[in-house]
């Protein structure tokens, strides 16, 4: 049976969450309420398909034309609007033989924002990487169809030479990319010159004389502003960090736990991560010293997949395969709220540019609002107050009968003991009466 933790869930603060899961299902995820809202499944995309698992998802922030790119077990890649789930364009990844094959499915997409800003609103620009290694940049049009976009330019190289990738991550300035995987060391490169310009090196063996193998599972970038800094997790519940201007190997390495690492997150302060394994480990670490700066409260009964940290509130989500979706508090630790989505979920993003306004209510809270309202104006008739006066009222009358009642019973019994006095008395009379009577009285014979 799997392990879960009773929680209570205090609630979160107003957020909007797009999920992804096995059977190609996207799923919107809203709390609204400013004070604790609760989360709930508001909207659901597509039709529930197992080629169409989502294997890499991206998302570009802008508060003009927002952009969703999602990337399929099938090797289609699709852009769609992140607020309503309208498809702007689709394309089939096919710079390879066998790319709609599990084997060689896509691991790694990453939709540029910064790339032709003065075509933003026409046309993107999207990178790919599939398991054996063949990344592309192409950019297409956006035809607000489902037909295949026709690519514009497009450049492919391969990133590895043998092995399987299974993990990519480009940095907040979008020149570079990590790419790493099993059998292939993490190696950096430059992506408008679709260079390599960095390659790590094998740890060395250890006291025993074993030799790990290579297997890195996922990466992020340490920070926003430094993209000579990395951390990657490993398949030996390894967690290392890079840094390509001092040395080939890792500048600080550590164990969590004891299954895969299979997901990490950096957090805004440029120093903190975020790292989940296997068996539903949550945990957040200070990667300058390697120290453990606390688990998640709230055991999770299956992988975890995806960590994602929101940028503004103090709140990270994971997701993973017990088919929750699980909200957490960065100070406490504390899990917020959790929505059970049916599915494995694979992937999850959070929507930046939602808020919350005065005016801006739906129905059910707006009916809520108007129920609570008129219950308040309920309160404050004076019908209450009447009928509470006429309550004590009639408790007075019933203690002031009650009273008389007792009085009465008194001056009743009073009266019954004089009567019995009396009595009493002339029974004491009437005996002595007849007692001087027989002495008077003699008797025949003595005379």
């Amino acid at each position: 049976m799997p392990r879960t933790t009773t929680v209570d869930c205090s609630g979160c603060p107003p957020f909007r969450a797009l999920t992804f899961d096995a059977l190609g299902l996207i799923k919107v995820v809203e709390a609204r309420d400013k004070q604790s809202g609760v989360p709930r499944v508001v909207e659901r995309w597509g039709e529930p398909d197992s080629s169409n698992c989502v294997s890499a998802v991206s998302i570009t922030h802008r508060k003009a034309d927002p952009l969703l790119a999602v990337a399929r077990k099938n090797g289609r890649v699709e852009v769609m609007n992140p607020v309503n789930g309208d498809l702007q364009a689709a394309m089939l990844n096919s710079n390879v033989t066998d790319v709609r094959s599990e084997e060689n499915a896509i691991v790694g997409l990453h939709l540029f924002a910064k790339k032709n800003p003065e075509l933003a609103s026409r046309s993107c620009t999207l990178l790919t990487c599939t398991a054996k290694g063949d990344a592309s940049v192409k950019s297409f049009e956006v035809t607000n169809s489902s037909s295949e976009s026709v690519s514009l330019n497009s450049s492919t190289w391969n990133v590895c030479a043998g092995g399987n990738i299974s993990c990519c991550k480009v940095d907040e300035s979008e020149k570079y990319a990590v790419f790493g995987g099993k059998g292939v060391e993490v190696n950096f490169w430059d992506l408008e010159s679709s260079t390599k310009i960095w390659n790590a090196k094998s740890p060395p063996k250890n006291s025993l004389g074993i030799f790990t193998p290579t297997w890195f599972t996922c990466a992020t970038f340490l920070s926003k502003d430094d993209h000579r800094k990395f951390v990657a997790g490993t398949n030996n519940h390894q967690v290392r960090l890079y840094d390509i201007s001092a040395q080939r190997r890792p500048v600080i390495s550590f164990d969590f736990r004891e299954t895969p690492i299979k997901a990490v997150a950096e957090d805004i302060d440029g120093y903190s991560i975020y790292v989940g394994n296997g068996s539903g480990d949550l945990a957040s670490v200070d990667i300058r010293t390697g120290k453990l700066l606390g688990c998640f409260t709230g055991k999770c009964s299956g992988s975890i997949r995806s960590i994602v940290r929101h940028p503004e509130l103090p709140i990270i989500a994971s997701c993973g395969l017990d088919a929750y979706l699980r909200i957490w508090d960065i100070k406490t630790r504390q899990l917020l709220s959790a929505v059970f989505l049916k599915q494995h979920l694979m992937h999850a993003v959070f929507d930046y540019n939602f808020i919350i306004e005065e005016n801006q209510l739906t129905n059910e809270e707006q009916a809520n609002k108007d129920n609570v309202m008129l219950g308040e104006q309920l309160d404050a008739l004076p019908l209450k107050r009447k009928k509470s006066e006429s309550k004590e009222a009639t408790l007075d009358t019933n203690d002031t009968k009650k009273k008389s009642k007792k009085t009465k019973d008194h001056k009743r019994s009073k009266e019954d003991c004089l009567g019995e006095k009396i009595t009493r008395d002339e029974v004491r009379k009437s005996k002595s009466k007849k007692k001087s009577k027989s002495k008077l009285e003699i008797p025949d014979e003595g005379l």
